[in-house]
């Protein structure tokens, strides 16, 4: 299936490592270009460089995404970069599980306002687009009660209705938005490897409770990523993609 994604503009937040970086390796496959950004300067260069082997344009910026006005400019420059743009991926998370200040703190800096400042930025760009998506990256955690409660699970639950939000109140412009709720995720630096190697109790119990009998990957995550963004999911907008093997029980 040809995703008519081929020559389209995307940018991902946090794209140099795990679902970022897998979703950003598939939109080059299909064709797109990319920009991404990301704390790590040398993760950064690196996934840009692998990015422009597959013949399209990619642009890095090291950046916290905490920061306003680093991000706006970010995304303004990526879309000089890319002469536009027709894709947004709001993926960065603080991972800030708990029920403390810091983390309610760091849950709703990053991870809600993140994506609140980068979608506005990119609008006057997306409405320009003949196929304009924006996807916010959630959780399982954000419908279902799991060890996650607190402030990491309610600001997931914040992007689900957010994403529904926004879709009604940008598709007059012409933008698509939905969110992608993946299940437990495994990959290198990860927070399931960290807690494989620190709390080896709950990582075996988590791993039980999933029906495939294994964490998902990055990839898995990254191809309804790509899919939900492209041309080809013109008729998708309002939905919460959940990626999880058969996870969550809620209906």
């Amino acid at each position: 299936m040809d995703l008519g994604l081929t020559g389209k503009r995307v940018l991902i937040t946090g794209g140099s490592k795990g679902i970022g970086r897998a979703a950003a390796e598939a939109f080059a496959a299909e064709g797109a270009h990319v920009s991404i950004c990301a704390r790590n300067a040398q993760e950064l260069a690196a996934t840009v460089a692998s990015l422009q082997t597959k013949g399209v344009k990619a642009f890095g910026r090291a950046i916290d995404v905490a920061d306003p006005q680093a991000l706006a400019q970010w995304v303004r420059d990526s879309a000089s970069e890319l002469g536009g743009i027709d894709a947004l991926v709001c993926n960065v998370s603080a991972l800030a599980v708990g029920d403390s200040e810091e983390t309610w703190e760091k849950s709703f800096r990053v991870d809600m306002m993140h994506s609140v400042n980068a979608v506005a930025a990119a609008v006057p760009f997306l409405e320009k687009s003949s196929s304009a998506s924006v996807v916010l990256i959630s959780s399982v955690s954000g419908f279902e009660v799991d060890f996650a409660a607190g402030s990491y699970g309610a600001i997931k639950a914040a992007l689900i209705h957010y994403a529904k939000g926004l879709s009604r109140q940008l598709v007059s412009k012409g933008i698509r938005v939905n969110a992608v709720s993946p299940g437990n995720t495994y990959f290198d630096g990860g927070i399931w490897q960290n807690i494989e190697s620190n709390v080896p109790e709950l990582f075996n119990t988590t791993l039980k409770v999933n029906p495939t009998g294994k964490f998902g990957t990055p990839q898995e995550v990254a191809n309804g990523i790509v899919f939900i963004s492209s041309p080809m999911a013109s008729r998708i907008s309002g939905s919460n993609l959940v990626i999880d093997g058969a996870l969550t029980v809620a209906v």
